[in-house]
Formats: structure tokens, C-alpha cells, sequence
């Protein structure tokens, strides 16, 4: 099963990608990430994406579609994945599509979490990581069990996002509804986009979710 998660930061997509690689063997693969690791790997596009940057530019579609190819082509990603932050524009949509298809692959479905603004405004601003192992908190809807002790490592330190503040939050929201508004009509025109509920309570999403995969 392969399949894009969209929705703005916040919206819980790393929340149920997670929950995808432990229930269903994917992996959820992150641009960001990619470029990263690329990059420190000393690939050839990975060398390639760190000139680009260095120099202050965007990387290019085709860098992008380079790095994400040469990714499905390691044995972890064969139980099916989960795209995260690609992509963003219908010329990208098209790209993935053509790449794709040369390896035997296909999108099976586009799930979009949507949200209420204003209320996704509040959650992010009420999270909270476990420093030592990454473990996501908030202040309201997801506490750990014992206070100031982590659910999962025991660990008693964790760290907030210095730009989980009102103000970034709500231009980052901005930009998200831009950048993705070409590409949920192309994926709709298509017949792949399933819509949930992201403001649902994390386990509906997730029974949400698991019923479009079937």
C-alpha cells in the first residue's frame, strides 16, 4: 500500500504514519529526511541538493523525484510508504506519478486530514516532545500517565518547538492551504483522495484511516 498523508503541521500526520509502520510494516518517507540523509551520505544527488541549498536555492522537482526514487529502491520500502511533505505542486504530482509507474508502482490513495484552523492553532500550541526519545505530549489531550515521567523511555526532560507559537503557527497554515491547494483537485479528478476528520480524536483518525486502506 503506498499513499501520501496531507495536512498542515499539526494535523497528526506523523502521529498516524507511525502508527502505519508499526500496524502495517510501511515507512514513512519525509523529504526533509531524505535530504538530510542524501546529503550526509555524500550521494551524487545528495552532493547535488547540498550545493543547492548552500547557495540559498530551492530544490528542484527533478532533484526532489531523484532522491525519492533512488529511496524506494532500498529494501525497507517494499511493504508500501508513506509520502510526507511531497508533493506540493501539480507539476510534482505529475512528476511522482511518471516515476512511479517506471518502477511498477502506484499511489493507492491521498489522505487528506483536514482541520479547523483555529482549533489545530490550539493543539500545536499545547505540545511537547520527550527530549530523550522524541515521544509527542500535549498539554491537554495527550499527557503522560505519571507526570513529567515519558510513557514509553521513563525519560523526565522534554522540550517544546521554539516556532509552536500563535503567530508562526497560523502563517505556517497560510502557507500550507497555498501550497496544496493545486494538488487536491488533482488528486480528487484522479479518484484517489479520501478526506478524514483531523480534528477527531487520534484513535478515530486512525480507524479512519485503516478503513480507506482496508
Amino acid at each position: 500500500m503506498n499513499i501520501i498523508l496531507l495536512g498542515p503541521p499539526g494535523a497528526g500526520k506523523g502521529t498516524q504514519a507511525k502508527r502505519l509502520e508499526t500496524g502495517r510494516g510501511m515507512i514513512q518517507l519525509s523529504t526533509g529526511d531524505m535530504l538530510r540523509a542524501a546529503v550526509a551520505a555524500g550521494t551524487e544527488l545528495g552532493l547535488k541538493a547540498k550545493e543547492v541549498m548552500d547557495a540559498g536555492q530551492l530544490v528542484s522537482d527533478d532533484l526532489m523525484i531523484g532522491l525519492i526514487s533512488e529511496r524506494l529502491d532500498q529494501d525497507d520500502t517494499k511493504g508500501g510508504f508513506i509520502l510526507d511533505g511531497f508533493p506540493r505542486t501539480t507539476a510534482q504530482a505529475e512528476a511522482l506519478d511518471v516515476m512511479l509507474e517506471t518502477k511498477g508502482l502506484a499511489l493507492d490513495y491521498v489522505i487528506e486530514l483536514r482541520v479547523d484552523d483555529a482549533a489545530l492553532v490550539a493543539r500545536i500550541v499545547g505540545r511537547y516532545t520527550c527530549a530523550k526519545c522524541g515521544q509527542g505530549y500535549h498539554d491537554e489531550f495527550q499527557k503522560p500517565a505519571e507526570e513529567g515521567v515519558c510513557d514509553v523511555c521513563s525519560g523526565t526532560e522534554f522540550k517544546r518547538r521554539a516556532d509552536d507559537n500563535a503567530e508562526t503557527v497560523t502563517s505556517r497554515l497560510e502557507a500550507y492551504h497555498k501550497q496544496t491547494a493545486p494538488i487536491i483537485p488533482y488528486y480528487e479528478k484522479v479518484g484517489k483522495l479520501k478526506t478524514v476528520d483531523g480534528m477527531a480524536e487520534i484513535d478515530e483518525v486512525t480507524r479512519e484511516i485503516e478503513a480507506i486502506l482496508g
